[in-house]
């Protein structure tokens, strides 16, 4: 589903978070702009989320495919750089892993809640997982696809991720102008 509030073309909100995975630490949306193409972001359950932890182990195997497509698979847990840790330790995941303590980013992003203000107040009953995926090409990353869950096992699967950076890829228009296409 596509957010409403950060439709496809919206310059993607700027963060700078711990990460307790690959890359350095703290970690900037500009880092990755300068670094990678594309990012997907997956925003997040809880620390305890089964649906989450499987989500980022899926992605783990797949690492390899997202780094040909030069992207980079950003996970933000909102939770304390110490329970992140924790999962970095049980599943050594080949990315980086942030945390987001004061859950910012999920707000930044608009992730979806469930249950009126009850589930404002409780991740673990409230939040709903997000999936965004960022063309970092230009000067600034500019959103370019959103997945909102609508239930906290509703997640986008690996393939759909890969083929809208696929298909992202194959819109860019090379400047030919200095060199022989």
């Amino acid at each position: 589903m596509s957010s409403p509030d950060l439709d496809s073309g919206v310059v993607a909100p700027d963060f700078e978070l711990p990460n307790v995975g690959n890359g350095p630490d703290p970690l900037s949306l500009d880092h990755v702009v300068d670094t990678v193409d594309f990012a997907v972001l997956l925003l997040l359950r809880d620390y305890h989320c089964p649906k989450c932890k499987n989500q980022v182990q899926t992605l783990a195997e797949e690492a390899r495919q997202f780094a040909e497509l030069n992207a980079v698979v950003l996970p933000i847990l909102p939770e304390p750089v110490d329970r992140a840790a924790d999962w970095q330790e049980q599943f050594d995941l080949p990315f980086p892993l942030l945390a987001d303590p004061e859950k910012d980013i999920a707000d930044k992003y608009d992730q979806p809640t469930q249950y009126g203000k009850l589930g404002e107040l409780h991740d673990m009953i409230g939040r709903l997982p997000e999936s965004v995926v960022l063309d970092t090409r230009g000067d600034e990353a500019e959103i370019v696809y959103t997945y909102e869950g609508e239930s906290p096992g509703d997640r986008p699967e690996v393939e759909t991720l890969l083929g809208e950076i696929d298909r992202l890829q194959e819109t860019f228009v090379y400047d030919c102008s200095l060199v022989d296409c």
